[in-house]
């Protein structure tokens, strides 16, 4: 036993030993931290093991990714979890799904969340806090889905309603349209007749006109025709003239006499045919 020590000694310096001292008390002094809830000097001792001492040690690893975790250092933490993911240990293995799957449904990725906490249940079916978050997700996954189809149906319902108005809302545009080129129709026709009545007006009017017109014009040729008559000079004749015994100039002046009776005879039959007869009266 003595040559062994001394075999020992002569293969393994003073300065591994050391080492060995320096890295248990790290480990002491990182686990201590860690009990405490002081994370920051527990992550700079686990840091201090794994790069300045070299430790290789998953466990040692798992507890540097917790509390990177719980220092909300979450871009190491992630990266350290990731590594341990596919760790041979089954119990590493599934608290770094188990700590993955935390941090995903931290940041609300449900799906990638399940993930994880199915793998972590895979690799430790007795993770007891595995399995609870992945029922829990799970249901609230589930919930989510039933709460988004409701929202999508009711969205679905919203705009069948609004379309649906706005239905109503062109047929009554197109009612009102319609009923207003009735409208403008009508009053089109309405027009349309009241032109046509002042149109049958106006040539009744100009056909009486055109008729009092010509009726003045016959009546002004008429008087006309009488003057040149009462202006003609009647023959006389000498050899009655003669057997009267009456001068030319008085025969003359008998004779224009007789014209104007005649004359105011005629004009007073007109003014009797002009006057309506009285039935109720003798034509005497």
């Amino acid at each position: 036993m003595k040559y062994l020590i001394i075999i020992l000694l002569v293969i393994n310096p003073f300065s591994d030993l050391d080492k060995i001292a320096k890295v248990n008390k790290a480990k002491k002094e990182a686990e201590r931290a860690y009990l405490a809830e002081d994370y920051k000097l527990a992550n700079e001792k686990y840091i201090y093991l794994r790069d300045s001492l070299g430790v290789v040690d998953e466990k040692i690893a798992l507890n540097l990714a917790n509390t990177q975790f719980l220092l909300n250092d979450s871009t190491s933490a992630l990266k350290s979890y990731s590594e341990l993911s596919d760790s041979p240990d089954a119990n590493i293995r599934s608290l770094a799904n188990q700590q993955l799957g935390a941090m995903q449904f931290k940041s609300k990725k449900y799906e990638e969340a399940l993930k994880n906490y199915k793998a972590a249940l895979k690799a430790d079916p007795s993770n007891a806090d595995a399995r609870y978050n992945y029922e829990l997700l799970k249901k609230l996954i589930k919930e989510q889905e039933e709460q988004q189809k409701q929202n999508k149906d009711q969205e679905n319902k919203d705009q069948q309603k609004k379309d649906e108005e706005n239905k109503d809302k062109q047929d009554q545009q197109k009612q009102d349209q319609k009923q207003e080129q009735d409208k403008n129709k009508e009053e089109q026709e309405q027009d349309k007749e009241k032109q046509q009545e002042q149109d049958k007006q106006d040539q009744e009017e100009e056909q009486k006109d055109q008729q009092e017109q010509e009726e003045q014009k016959k009546e002004d040729q008429q008087k006309e025709e009488e003057k040149k008559e009462q202006n003609k000079p009647n023959p006389i004749d000498e050899e009655k003239l003669k057997e009267m015994q009456i001068s030319e100039e008085k025969a003359r002046l008998i004779l224009e006499a007789m014209k104007n009776n005649e004359i105011q005879y005629i004009q007073q039959n007109k003014r009797k045919a002009k006057k309506k007869k009285d039935p109720t009266k003798p034509d005497w």
